[in-house]
């Protein structure tokens, strides 16, 4: 008998799964997006993206518990403070200090002093806004050129950063390709009436090596630290940067790719920017495809790899297929 109500139960979720991904095609299908909801004034969060609280996968931003002392954790900050300068030899072994204990306790950092003028940084922000609400404006081509020439250059130095709080030469990270691919993602999410019943975006990791994020300043992301979710507060002309899953797998576990999520806001729309750094890959290439291991460098009898050499395109192909709440690609390549 419990074996048949057991079956009965598991039939009835496999229904009402298979009936909510027939309701995300069709929603899909519209090619409105969630804008075109609120567009449409309403005024309750439909079922498909409604959360249960008894749904494990997930936390409702309503069950947010910062810590147990009930401070406000925070994730660090980095001042470049032009760590180009040769006479500044001291700044920049504090710089790479700090990034190499963010690094290693939160695998997320925000940036400031960057060299990214704020003007560029809000003009990006006002691009991805009227791209969203339908602006004919040609201007928002033009600062997306710009913006991308800039984090292209400061992705270079965050590398260069990078390689020497793994104890490696400045050039070795950027030397493997690491910020030779560039994909520039604008995210656009209206205001949500229920904020407390739905996620944003789902907990997930970056496929990345870097990401560097451009946020406005309603916040919602979220970083999920020693088993807590903590806000990561909006600072006006910072760039927050986080590890992806490959340089976690290069740097043989060195560095973290954490998780990260965006709950709702009853404000909005938040707007967000992410460039995701990551290797040169063109479809229909004939050349074989990158391959990364743990960097040689980082390898000793008592830090063995713990990760086998993966080609780039599978490692892709593996994040991609999978659901955003679904283990990182970095699962199928430990040893």
């Amino acid at each position: 008998m419990a074996f048949s109500e057991k079956r009965e139960n598991n039939g009835a979720a496999e229904d009402s799964n298979h009936s909510r991904l027939i309701k995300l095609r069709e929603f899909d299908d519209t090619k409105l997006g969630v804008k075109g909801l609120v567009d449409a004034a309403v005024a309750k969060v439909p079922e498909i993206f409604r959360i249960s609280n008894n749904n494990n996968k997930h936390q409702l931003p309503s069950d947010l518990d910062h810590s147990s002392s009930g401070s406000v954790l925070t994730i660090p900050v980095i001042d470049l403070k032009h760590p180009n300068t040769t006479a500044a030899a001291a700044v920049r072994r504090e710089i790479v200090g700090g990034i190499r204990g963010s690094c290693e306790e939160w695998g997320f950092f925000q940036v400031v002093n960057h060299g990214i003028p704020e003007g560029i940084l809000d003009e990006m922000i006002q691009g991805v806004r009227r791209f969203h609400e339908l602006d004919p404006e040609i201007k928002k081509r033009d600062i997306l050129i710009e913006y991308s020439k800039q984090v292209k250059q400061l992705s270079k130095t965050i590398l260069e950063l990078l390689s020497e709080a793994l104890g490696l030469e400045p050039n070795r990270l950027n030397q493997l390709g690491c910020g030779a691919g560039q994909l520039l993602l604008g995210h656009y999410y209206p205001a949500c009436p229920e904020p407390e019943v739905t996620i944003g975006v789902t907990d997930h990791t970056d496929a990345s090596f870097i990401t560097i994020l451009l946020q406005d300043q309603i916040g919602g992301l979220q970083v999920l630290h020693r088993n807590k979710w903590v806000d990561v507060q909006p600072r006006k002309g910072a760039l927050v940067v986080n590890l992806g899953d490959l340089l976690q797998l290069v740097s043989n576990d060195k560095f973290i790719s954490v998780s990260h999520r965006v709950v709702p806001k009853r404000i909005g729309p938040r707007i967000s920017v992410a460039c995701f750094l990551r290797p040169l890959i063109h479809k229909g290439d004939t050349d074989s495809p990158p391959v990364y291991g743990p960097i040689p460098e980082l390898l000793s009898e008592e830090n063995p790899p713990v990760y086998v050499e993966a080609d780039v395109r599978e490692f892709m192909r593996i994040h991609s297929s999978r659901g955003l709440d679904e283990p990182s690609p970095l699962q199928h390549f430990r040893v």
